[in-house]
């Protein structure tokens, strides 16, 4: 029984991710271009999340600073999930609503990017920071499920949504972790061309 439940698992993220596919690869074309045009411009990616989306936010920053699959050099990417120092004096001091708009803006500027991950599309700290990052004219790339929440409505058109058309957490998830390395890799690609042994 727990065997045959745990290969289902591996079967319905399967499923998921083949029906995602057509729908998610335009959005993510578009999101790796509205990156590329940041970083190529000298500007830098500011990402967020809660939870397992703080833990994608900071996977994203490190593929960025470090690298993904290729050597290159580091590419300017903040996880504002990260310094608990902030986090926890903004949460204290402010409200937890403020934890990711405050870090937007003290280190966004235009042209920059904000990557909001969002498994339910309403987490209202990670809306508060779309608001800051119009107001600074950033442009947002927004990771979402279900249906895309307050965030889906609160996205402008020079904003990219990447909306996982499920509403399970953790198949969500899932797929917005191949989302994260298809765009590091869509970004290494226009940025070193393809290698030869692909």
């Amino acid at each position: 029984m727990l065997q045959q439940r745990i290969q289902q698992q591996f079967f319905d993220s399967a499923d998921l991710k083949y029906a995602a596919a057509e729908t998610l690869t335009r959005p993510i074309a578009d999101a790796v271009n509205a990156i590329l045009g940041c970083i190529t411009s000298g500007g830098k990616v500011l990402a967020c999340g809660n939870g397992g989306s703080a833990g994608d936010a900071q996977h994203f920053a490190a593929e960025f600073v470090g690298r993904f699959e290729r050597e290159r050099p580091g590419l300017a990417a903040i996880s504002l999930s990260t310094d608990t120092s902030i986090i926890t004096a903004v949460a204290n001091d402010y409200a937890f609503d403020q934890i990711f708009s405050k870090q937007v803006q003290a280190l966004g500027h235009p042209g920059d990017v904000l990557l909001a991950i969002s498994t339910s599309g309403n987490s209202s700290n990670v809306l508060a920071a779309i608001e800051v990052a119009h107001d600074k004219e950033m442009i947002v790339v927004a990771l979402t499920g279900k249906g895309g929440g307050k965030i889906g409505q609160a996205l402008k058109e020079t904003d990219v949504h990447i909306c996982v058309p499920h509403a399970r957490t953790a198949r969500i998830q899932e797929v917005h972790l191949l989302a994260i390395h298809c765009l590091c890799d869509g970004i290494d690609v226009q940025l070193l061309g393809e290698q030869e042994d692909e």
